[in-house]
């Protein structure tokens, strides 16, 4: 579009629209509720599966043993602030003053991370670098992502997530594994981060 044309245009819809109505205020009607208990863990559970992830309900007893079941005795990468009874063997510590290079982390298949809250009602994850998460790499580059969220950690609603949120972390929302039907419409997975994600959702202690 040239300039000529495009002045043309910006003038005709200066002309359209004076003297018009302005719209009122699109009402924001989010649901910003305070939570009674935590969230809906189930509901939870079922959305993270309708993105083709995977939900592995355990106790806190049993942790342990379900992420060795997941990572299968594969090297896989950690934060180095992950909770002591999360460990397995094969695991490779992702040091915070000596973090692993991009290839380092490229041919370890399998990252196992916490995360900070779950959203029941569209099956997101929310990261933000905080303790037991990695920084935001660790995440993105390895092909299998097993993440462990207890049931409290669980909110209902997005708003009621985003309420939670510090705007000045390095915030990641995951749903499902990562994929794009970009091309053609075709659904393709692991372009732009894990091709497997597997939640274990920890339920309270009985």
């Amino acid at each position: 579009m040239t300039a000529t044309s495009r002045d043309d245009v910006l003038a005709r819809l200066r002309t359209a629209l004076d003297g018009a109505t302005p719209l009122p205020p699109h009402p924001r009607t989010y649901d910003r509720a305070e939570l009674v208990g935590t969230g809906d863990a189930d509901r939870f559970a079922s959305a993270v599966e309708e993105y083709r992830a995977r939900v592995h309900r355990a106790d806190p007893d049993g942790v342990r043993a379900t992420i060795e079941s997941l990572v299968g005795g594969r090297a896989h990468v950690v934060p180095h602030d992950l909770p002591t009874d999360w460990l397995v063997p094969g695991h490779v510590v992702d040091l915070a003053g000596s973090p692993l290079g991009p290839l380092e982390l490229d041919a370890l298949k399998v990252v196992l991370t916490g995360a900070l809250l779950g959203i029941a009602a569209t099956g997101t994850i929310v990261l933000d670098a905080g303790p037991g998460q990695g920084r935001r790499a660790l995440t993105l580059v390895p092909d299998h992502h097993v993440c462990v969220l207890a049931e409290e950690q669980v909110v209902d609603t997005v708003p009621q997530a985003v309420a939670r949120l510090d705007p000045g972390r390095p915030i990641t929302f995951v749903s499902g594994p990562s994929a794009t039907s970009d091309i053609e419409l075709q659904r393709v997975e692991g372009v732009h981060g894990p091709r497997r994600l597997d939640v274990v959702l920890v339920g309270r202690r009985r």
